[in-house]
């Protein structure tokens, strides 16, 4: 198990800044191939939804094709929680950027293998494949961002992860629409874009130096004496996937509630909810401090957005809602990953990162599934969606403690 150390803090109990100088040299090349990377899992989260009616149709005399045909797009999900820890592992062990060239050519491999095949069962043995690359891609990029970044320049390019993905979803969404009204596998073209970005990140990506400093400030802070915490983080991190996809997985269903069927008007409201995302991050990254200490009052948004969309008798109220909701999603990603991420020395930072990429692809994996349980245990999806916002509620309460002694840590430790 990885451990959790306290991040540098200075004086005044807010995170240091950067401990020794970037290297400029093509930085904003290597950032932009970095985040370029980071948005490849997203592309098979949202890429294929539009066609799959097209594929149940297709496949509809395959036995269990009812199973097997959502689970091209789910799958991915599931896999990348299983193999992130282990790609962490690697990561430490054998190096990033290695990992990271192969990954991302695969990524293309097993993302246009569909293209060539017929079988119901291997285009789904191929998602899972795919997953595997894309937990290597993505526990890689957010890896060497902690390795060329500290301090605040750290916090503000991991909350830039969470718009580019985020703005990267809307694009792929729209993308697979268009190409999927010309045939069902034309969406799976644009997984070669693995073979464009794996030879740049090959020759612009370099090998991350160890940052000596931080790492020493992180020694001289008071270690973890148990596994708590990074459970505990390794826990919220799976809530918070599973709050940070409730909004874009239920708003079709919900809006349907409310008898609006216009795929226009439900796009319109997914594209508000997505603003929204993109605003809260924007918004963590212009803050200061420690941005755990923020943790239970983003959860606590989160929630109160919940109980409005269950409440809501029309769509305005909805939107209102949702905007509340994805504004504290947009703030609590970046915060989660900063929290996590924030006191990991350069050799276990693969681990404690593909950890936290495990707990939120399980947290994207179950989202569904907890909201269709909660849906039958209460009587329907805006009852449900209300359970999960007092749940929110809940957990924000719950977290403070944890919060509290963290932020205990962080004064304790030699400035």
């Amino acid at each position: 198990m990885y451990e959790f150390a306290p991040p540098p803090v200075s004086a005044d109990g807010f995170t240091v800044q950067d401990t020794e100088p970037i290297p400029e040299g093509g930085g904003g090349l290597r950032l932009a191939l970095l985040m370029a990377g980071s948005c490849l899992p997203v592309l098979g989260a949202v890429l294929l939804a539009p066609v799959l009616p097209d594929l149940q149709e297709r496949y509809r005399a395959v036995p269990g094709a009812a199973v097997l045909v959502p689970m091209i797009l789910t799958i991915p999900a599931f896999t990348m929680a299983l193999i992130a820890p282990l790609a962490g592992v690697v990561i430490d062990r054998l190096g990033r950027k290695h990992l990271l060239v192969v990954a991302t050519a695969l990524y293309a491999l097993f993302g246009t293998a569909p293209l060539w095949l017929d079988s119901l069962r291997a285009i789904v043995a191929s998602r899972v494949l795919l997953g595997a690359a894309e937990a290597c891609i993505i526990t890689c990029c957010t890896t060497l961002l902690g390795d060329y970044y500290s301090g605040r320049m750290r916090d503000r390019y991991l909350a830039l992860q969470t718009v580019c993905a985020t703005i990267s979803a809307t694009v792929f969404l729209i993308l697979g629409g268009v190409l999927g009204d010309t045939d069902w596998r034309a969406p799976f073209q644009l997984y070669a874009v693995g073979l464009l970005l794996a030879p740049a990140m090959a020759a612009f990506v370099p090998k991350p130096g160890r940052n000596a400093a931080e790492d020493a400030l992180l020694t001289a802070g008071p270690g973890p004496t148990s596994v708590l915490r990074p459970a505990g983080t390794c826990l919220l991190t799976v809530f918070g996937g599973i709050i940070f996809y409730a909004v874009p997985v239920e708003t079709a269903y919900l809006m349907n509630g409310l008898g609006i069927q216009s795929s226009g008007l439900i796009g319109m409201v997914t594209a508000i909810a997505s603003a929204a995302t993109i605003t809260g991050s924007v918004v963590f990254a212009s803050m200061i401090g420690s941005p755990e200490r923020r943790l239970s009052a983003i959860f606590m948004l989160c929630g109160v957005g919940f109980v409005v969309i269950g409440l809501a008798q029309n769509v305005a109220v909805l939107i209102i809602g949702a905007f509340f909701n994805c504004i504290g999603t947009g703030l609590l990603l970046p915060t989660l990953l900063t929290w996590a991420t924030s006191g990991l020395k350069h050799a276990n930072r693969g681990r404690g990162t593909g950890m936290w990429t495990a707990s939120f692809f399980l947290g994207q994996f179950l989202c569904p599934l907890v909201v269709m349980a909660l849906a039958s245990a209460t009587g329907g999806r805006a009852t449900a969606v209300s359970t999960l916002g007092l749940t929110s509620a809940v957990v924000a309460l719950g977290s403070l403690p944890l919060l509290r002694r963290r932020t205990r840590a962080q004064m304790e430790t030699p400035a």
